[in-house]
């Protein structure tokens, strides 16, 4: 998808997005005291079209990304890595999630856009951060279907385990961000597994049957597809630090009170951003997030955000 549809795309989702609609149960983000990872256990989704891409993915620029395959639960899988610093250490690294069709990837991923809508995060690997764009199950040609947020979090982890081995990189200092429906299949992730030194989630959703019928190729008619795809029900299920971001102009910023409001958790943290919106919110943060991981090198995760200092960031 190119980044012109992505940026259409995302203004279409928002306008059902940030209206507040009952979760699948009727009760807005209210977390489950439950595990999401047991919750999926044995849990065989339904699925009532078969959603792929069969094209493969553009040939990423060699001075930016190489393309390579990563095992998944679905096979194997295409995504494009970051061409590493030629310094011999062991650098930070971010699996990065796009937004729109987040099982594709494509040129947007290399092609920085204006600062009002700069989708391609390239902050981190200018920063010397190794940085993989993995596509998914279903897309850019991978084998597989799309099931929108709930297989693809198996494949997220395992692009994970695939960039913690590469040489380049510390294993223990492997993160994960992503924007909009990117930035909530990160959240589910994060509430899946603790494997993520952190998470940053940008303009995510509470529930994504408000993504309407293009996101929801699942039996909607059983509550327990959309409950295991509803990141606002399992919050407390986060075992790592996680930092949910949005611009308090226009976007998912109704999720995310939602989320906070309910919320429990003292490793989530919601930060909403006066002065940014869905899409200008991530050319500053993401340089200020690049800064952070750079200095992040102690045994645990040291990052700290605070609203005042990305508020700073859009003259707020």
């Amino acid at each position: 998808m190119s980044h012109a549809a992505v940026a259409l795309l995302g203004l279409v989702v928002l306008v059902g997005c940030d209206k507040q609609k009952p979760g699948p149960s009727g009760q807005p983000g209210k977390p489950e005291s439950g595990s999401l990872a047991e919750a999926r256990r044995g849990f065989r989704t339904k699925l009532i079209r078969d959603d792929s891409e069969k094209d493969p993915p553009p040939k990423p620029p060699d001075e930016a990304f190489r393309m390579v395959q990563y095992p998944s639960p679905a096979g194997q899988l295409v995504a494009y890595l970051s061409v590493a610093p030629a310094d011999g250490r062991k650098h930070p690294a971010i699996v990065w999630i796009v937004g729109g069709d987040c099982n594709s990837i494509d040129e947007g991923c290399w092609t920085e856009g204006p600062p009002e809508n700069d989708q391609s995060a390239c902050a981190f690997r200018r920063a010397g951060i190794v940085m993989m764009f993995p596509a998914l199950r279903g897309g850019s040609g991978n084998p597989g279907i799309k099931e929108s947020f709930l297989g693809e979090v198996g494949d997220v982890l395992a692009a994970a385990d695939f960039l913690a081995g590469q040489e380049s990189v510390d294993p223990a200092r492997v993160y994960l961000g992503g924007h909009s429906t990117g930035g909530t299949l990160a959240l589910l992730t994060a509430e899946v597994s603790g494997r993520f030194r952190a998470t940053f989630s940008f303009g995510p959703v509470s529930d994504v049957t408000n993504y309407g019928e293009e996101f929801t190729p699942f039996d909607t008619s059983n509550p327990r597809e959309a409950e295991l795809r509803a990141p606002g029900r399992w919050l407390n299920s986060a075992q790592s630090p996680v930092f949910v971001l949005e611009g308090t102009r226009q976007g998912n910023i109704a999720s995310l009170k939602e989320m906070r409001a309910s919320c429990t958790n003292g490793n989530v943290h919601f930060l909403p951003v006066k002065g940014a919106d869905h899409f200008s919110i991530l050319a500053p943060t993401t340089r200020l997030l690049a800064e952070k991981i750079q200095a992040d090198q102690g045994e645990t995760c040291n990052i700290a955000i605070t609203e005042d200092e990305l508020n700073r960031l859009f003259g707020k």
